[in-house]
């Protein structure tokens, strides 16, 4: 389907300004990496997904979602079709009591602050989770012995043919980095947690203390995906690697972090190839050591 007939569609409900052509995806991930995507989408309206989920689904396009790119390696070939980024223009958030409903677009970051500023607790484990609010629910994303799934209540999606649901907390299946949503592919629009009333100074405190150790842990002056791998059972990933001697690997720009063995960071000009032969290299020497499977938790999309 000619791209320029995707865009005229899109564009009868969503202006020009947030409908972006061959835009670099570097722009828009947290390991400034990857190649262009026909379309960039950043929808602002519940109307605006839908007809977006409508026009490729009537045009036979492809159509990727994503929310800022924290846990994102995009191929070098790009992404072809439409690519949907709820992130900053999706992001209204309403907080009633002990309630917040929020939409997907939001940063967990600033969801976190919100909640310690009314002196709610639950959320102080999202301090430092670079993510939105939608990909840390269709991950399950957790830290520091938080995760999404203490506190969510309700999950809004639309489908794949522009169809609402609404999901409860017993309909989602959280597990380890994974949800029903993972599996059947909705698009979050809107999450209702439940926090707990608690006193906002020990929030403050706490937030303080996991900002710090996160400084004191994480390579957070390189572009980076987070943590690269899952945890295997029974093990930490970092520790494998670690222990393999793996620190300070590199391929091209890539390399294993010497400051924390579960990244790998962008030293200035890596290629999604780049890292791709790093976590291959990775997956060989501790499958051959440990006879332990590493599994990715950065999502890789595109083509090669």
């Amino acid at each position: 389907m000619p791209m320029d007939l995707v865009y005229k569609r899109l564009n009868e409900y969503i202006p020009q300004q947030r409908l972006l052509v061959n835009e670099p995806m570097k722009n828009h991930t947290s390991f400034r990496i990857g190649g262009v995507a026909d379309i960039l989408a950043t929808p602002a309206e519940d109307s605006e997904i839908i007809h977006a989920i409508r026009v490729c689904n009537e045009l036979s396009t492809p159509m990727f979602v994503m929310g800022n790119g924290s846990n994102l390696l995009v191929r070098d070939g790009g992404i072809r079709g439409v690519v949907i980024k709820l992130s900053d223009n999706y992001s209204h958030i309403d907080l009633e009591g002990n309630t917040i409903k929020a939409q997907s677009g939001v940063l967990l970051t600033d969801l976190s602050k919100i909640a310690t500023e009314n002196s709610l607790r639950g959320l102080e484990f999202a301090c430092g989770i670079p993510g939105t609010l939608g990909g840390a629910v269709v991950m399950n994303a957790g830290a520091y012995g938080g995760e999404m799934k203490d506190i969510v209540m309700s999950v809004t999606t639309v489908d794949r043919q522009g169809k609402y649901h609404t999901l409860q907390l017993e309909d989602m299946n959280f597990g380890y980095r994974t949800s029903t949503i993972q599996a059947n592919g909705h698009l979050v629009l809107e999450v209702v947690m439940k926090l707990e009333y608690g006193n906002k100074q020990e929030s403050l405190e706490l937030v303080a203390d996991l900002s710090r150790r996160r400084k004191e842990k994480q390579p957070l002056e390189y572009p980076s995906a987070g943590s690269t791998f899952k945890r295997p059972v029974g093990y930490y990933a970092g520790k494998l690697i670690q222990d393999s001697g793996l620190k300070g690997l590199r391929v091209g720009d890539a390399q294993i972090s010497d400051q924390h063995a579960g990244f790998i960071i962008n030293l200035g000009n890596a290629t999604a190839q780049n890292v791709i032969d790093l976590i291959s290299k990775v997956q060989e020497i501790i499958s051959e050591k440990y006879g332990v499977e590493m599994i990715p938790e950065v999502r890789i999309v595109g083509e090669g």
